[in-house]
């Protein structure tokens, strides 16, 4: 069977390297594994077509450093990071950087396969980028101001709590608008919210 295309697993945990390398090899895809970004960058195929998936906290180069030099090298590879929730903020920061998406631990196997189907599918496309940004405002421009607060807390990493220290309201009201902003955008988590979020301010 021909392979999907190729996808660089950096991960430092062995664990969580070889586990991502089964459920992607599994699905046919032509998995190269790396145990630090130094690792993949010495590689001489690292500039092969196809996309990253790398741990966000690593030893040395993190998550965000290694896409930093990946586009200063002008290695146009997709890259997805895999974050814990603590690290969310620094997650929006590398997608505000050019990373393609970020997944919340714990996940499914699934949903690891979707993003990284979708990475190499649309990665580059304008047209895509752009009417995925026309749509994230309109979706927006759904919410109430007070839930439009609350995405903006949230997306930044702050807690319900902390969110609702900083708007002067309880934390079971900001629950509910949370449970609102899910319901209005379709959002299955907070990993959804921050790319909605983040797509809704690209320029055409």
């Amino acid at each position: 069977m021909a392979s999907k295309g190729v996808v660089h697993v950096v991960e430092d945990d062995e664990a969580m390297r070889e586990s991502l390398v089964a459920v992607l090899g599994d699905a046919g895809y032509d998995v190269r594994a790396h145990a630090h970004a130094e690792a993949f960058l010495a590689r001489a195929d690292a500039a092969a077509a196809g996309c990253v998936v790398s741990d966000i906290r690593m030893p040395g180069m993190d998550g965000l450093a290694l896409l930093r030099r990946l586009r200063d090298e002008g290695r146009a590879l997709p890259l997805l990071l895999i974050t814990g929730h603590g690290d969310v903020a620094l997650a929006v920061a590398a997608m505000k950087a050019g990373a393609v998406d970020f997944l919340e631990k714990p996940f499914e196997p699934g949903r690891l396969l979707a993003a990284v189907e979708d990475a190499l599918k649309t990665h580059g496309s304008r047209t895509g980028e752009d009417q995925a940004a026309q749509a994230a405002r309109r979706q927006l421009e759904a919410l109430t101001p007070r839930e439009r607060e609350v995405l903006e807390c949230l997306v930044v990493g702050h807690s319900n709590k902390d969110t609702a220290n900083l708007l002067g309201v309880s934390p079971r009201t900001v629950e509910f608008h949370r449970a609102h902003l899910m319901d209005k955008t379709g959002a299955r988590g907070l990993p959804d919210l921050v790319r909605l979020w983040l797509a809704a301010r690209e320029t055409s």
